[in-house]
C-alpha cells in the first residue's frame, strides 16, 4: 500500500523548525543597513545604465559605494565587539 503525503503534512512536519531563532533575527537586524546600502548601489547602477555615462550619475553610484563601505565596516565593528570580553556592541 502506497502512502499518500500531502502538502501540509510535509509541511507541518517540520513546523518547530521553520521560524528563524533569536540569534538569526539578531543577525539580520545586524545587517540589515548593509542590505539597504548594497540595494541603494544597485539601484543607481541600474539607473546609470538606461542612459550615457554623467556625472551625476557617477557621483551617485559614488555616495552609494561609500555608503556600503560604511555600513561593512559597520558591521563589522559590531560584530567584533560582540565578540570582545564584555561583549560590548
Amino acid at each position: 500500500m502506497k502512502h499518500i503525503v500531502t502538502v501540509q503534512d510535509a509541511v507541518t512536519a517540520f513546523a518547530d523548525w521553520t521560524e528563524p531563532t533569536s540569534a538569526e533575527l539578531d543577525a539580520i537586524e545586524l545587517e540589515t543597513p548593509l542590505i539597504l546600502a548594497e540595494v541603494d548601489l544597485l539601484d543607481a547602477q541600474i539607473k546609470a545604465m538606461d542612459r550615457p555615462a554623467n556625472e551625476v550619475d557617477a557621483r551617485r553610484i559614488r555616495r552609494a559605494r561609500n555608503r556600503v563601505l560604511a555600513a561593512r565596516r559597520d558591521v563589522a565593528n559590531r560584530t567584533v565587539g560582540a565578540m570582545l570580553p564584555g561583549g560590548a556592541a
